[in-house]
């Protein structure tokens, strides 16, 4: 069984963009996968998706206990739009009603944009994770822009060392090897509909900054959800297994469930790397689940 790190779900329908899950479509297609639970995230970023309350993740979670853990999630621009922002006072507000940690936070603001940064300094104040979505531009996307290396990341890392921040997404794990060209780390909005852009395929030539990001700061962790960390880890069937048996101790299975028959390709590539003992067991189990219950203190 999974637990799953990274899943989204409306309380009620929305009507653009994804048609993200229901609480008990969620919870079916946890059943068809083997998920026992995961977390759910709220979006409150307008970039993209429809904005949501962190009440109605707290009622879902009420509702299923057993199966979902709630996140609570904040703009950075609330309150007062200053770096100033008492922050802190909400992120304990809804910590003390059971929320594990913040996210996702998708804003289309640079990483070291002061408003960011004042959401990480509180977030490491009031002791609660954090895991964001990244883009390698300013408008016409969503997500925290970083420049090719991800020094604004980096920059974040040394500045809140008692904060856990997880690494997710296309502009994260694109760099686990080093790039061709920068342009290949994520993909953008096509100006007549959809989208268009790249990932980084084949073997991996030579190490990126993710591995040595990971080696050098112990506060970051890695959010394995949505298909681009399966493909950074897919990509090369040698290395991918040794990045695993590196960290183990700070990567989390995950979904990125945004509708209900979103494919996980993640959960084949473990299993078989498993099975076929390019990974141990030991090494499956902590990121299938036991890192998650060991973070959360789940019984």
């Amino acid at each position: 069984m999974f637990i799953d790190i990274h899943a989204h779900a409306y309380r009620k329908p929305v009507p653009f963009v994804v048609q993200f899950c229901s609480a008990e479509q969620l919870i079916e297609r946890y059943d068809e996968l083997g998920i026992e639970k995961g977390v759910l995230l709220p979006i409150v970023s307008p970039e993209i998706y429809i904005p949501q309350a962190n009440e109605d993740i707290l009622d879902m979670a009420e509702k299923y206990p057993d199966r979902f853990i709630p996140y609570c999630n904040v703009d950075p621009r609330a309150l007062t739009n200053s770096a100033e922002a008492p922050l802190d006072r909400i992120l304990s507000y809804y910590k003390e009603r059971g929320c594990k940690g913040i996210g996702e936070v998708m804003i289309n603001l640079p990483l070291m944009d002061p408003l960011v940064q004042n959401l990480f300094r509180h977030a490491e104040r009031v002791g609660l994770p954090i895991v964001f979505d990244g883009s390698d531009q300013i408008r016409g996307d969503f997500g925290l822009y970083d420049d090719p290396g991800l020094p604004q990341l980096e920059h974040t890392l040394q500045r809140y060392p008692n904060l856990i921040i997880f690494g997710h997404g296309p502009v994260f794990w694109s760099e686990i090897g080093r790039l061709e060209t920068p342009g290949e780390r994520s993909f953008i909005f096509r100006l007549g509909g959809g989208q268009v852009g790249r990932l980084p395929q084949g073997p991996i030539k030579e190490e990126g900054v993710v591995p040595k990001l990971f080696r050098r700061y112990p506060n970051l962790y890695g959010d394995l959800a949505d298909y681009t960390a399966c493909n950074a880890l897919a990509r090369d069937p040698e290395y991918g297994p040794k990045f695993l048996e590196e960290f183990q101790d700070r990567l989390f299975f995950g979904t990125d469930i945004c509708f209900p028959t979103m494919p996980v390709p993640l959960i084949d590539l473990l299993t078989d790397w498993r099975d076929t003992h390019k990974i141990s067991e030991a090494v499956f189990n902590k990121i299938a689940r036991e890192n998650a219950i060991k973070l959360f203190g789940l019984n």
